[in-house]
């Protein structure tokens, strides 16, 4: 998630004060019996395997304007500038090297609009490390034919949607999610072979379920546990994330735990009940690790390093060995096919 998308999360969450109500106590009770036997549990790092490590959530950006420029389709005049840190593919391989992460799955920033040239180049210099998501715009009348565009000429391998900044009639509204004329895009994806993501709100899921349900051969990723506010009367959000388990091409990612977690701090341990009943729900097999941004940018995102975001899949007590392999890399192996 970049920093646009996080501003918007925050100022939805955000109290009439202005304070931000993830912010605010978390529930009590036998959750933070809970947590407490979490944060002691034993569990320790993922076993070493031979078995490939993949962040399914990886953005960087272009540092060449002229050549891969910024057209934000939400920002008028927007520019590198407005880029608070640099985050280059390079970056992205160096982190990869140290940590022993063997791939990665790029998904576009919305600084580049609906130009996805800079992650294309990407994969193209560096085609057996990554993947690619891009952006199209889900209002335009042709998306089904730029979803083509970028697959078959420019080798991306899927798009990433982002219904939540469509909430509420913002940017015209988020009906495209399930109009019928959306599901020439979804007959596209499942032609190409191409997999979905999705940055959605948990009241938006219902009408994803919709889509999912009608085309069962487009393989999906729900971003960030569908960014669920554990701050803010999580339950209602959470059933309806349970609910899109009974679809098997649904896959979640378990990312981004400091924006859903109501502390933000590391390692984040009232998450863990929640990440549990995912994982009750969807099975190891549908699970997928990520982190967000390459290098030191992390630290300019108030993220942890990518070895602590590796050691934090350690630290889920209800994880098996195995588990911790599937959801670290070999869940994104089948996924997109890496070889």
């Amino acid at each position: 998630m970049d920093y646009n998308e996080a501003r918007n999360i925050c100022d939805s969450r955000q109290t009439g004060n202005g304070v931000l109500t993830r912010r605010g106590f978390i529930q009590a009770g036998s959750l933070l019996a809970l947590n407490a036997s979490i944060v002691s549990s034993q569990a320790g790092p993922p076993a070493k395997t031979d078995a490939p490590i993949i962040d399914t959530h990886m953005h960087v950006w272009g540092n060449e304007e002229k050549r891969f420029p910024f057209p934000h389709p939400y920002v008028p005049g927007f520019s590198i500038k407005d880029v608070p840190h640099k985050a280059t593919v390079e970056m992205l391989i160096e982190d990869m090297d140290q940590n022993a992460c063997t791939h990665a799955v790029l998904v576009q920033v919305i600084y580049h609009g609906w130009d996805n040239s800079y992650v294309a180049d990407c994969v193209k210099r560096f085609p057996d490390r990554l993947r690619a998501h891009g952006l199209i715009d889900p209002t335009d009348p042709r998306v089904a034919d730029k979803l083509e565009y970028w697959v078959k000429e420019h080798g991306l391998h899927g798009m990433r949607f982002s219904p939540i900044y469509y909430q509420n009639g913002q940017h015209g509204g988020d009906e495209w999610l399930d109009a019928p004329e959306t599901h020439r895009l979804w007959k596209m994806a499942e032609k190409l072979g191409s997999v979905f993501n999705f940055f959605i709100a948990s009241q938006q899921l219902p009408k994803l379920a919709r889509m999912v349900k009608a085309h069962p051969g487009v393989n999906i990723t729900i971003d960030h546990l569908s960014q669920i506010d554990l701050g803010k009367n999580p339950e209602p959000q959470m059933r309806l994330l349970l609910a899109m388990a009974k679809y098997p091409n649904v896959f979640v990612k378990v990312s981004e735990l400091s924006s859903v977690s109501s502390s933000g701090r590391y390692p984040f341990p009232d998450a863990y009940p929640y990440v549990k009943r995912v994982y009750e729900a969807f099975g190891p097999d549908r699970l997928l690790f990520g982190t967000g941004y390459p290098g030191t940018a992390r630290a300019a995102y108030k993220r942890p390093t990518l070895a602590r975001e590796i050691e934090l899949v350690g630290m889920f007590p209800f994880f098996s060995s195995s588990d911790r392999a599937k959801m670290l890399g070999l869940n994104a192996k089948a996924v997109w096919d890496f070889k």
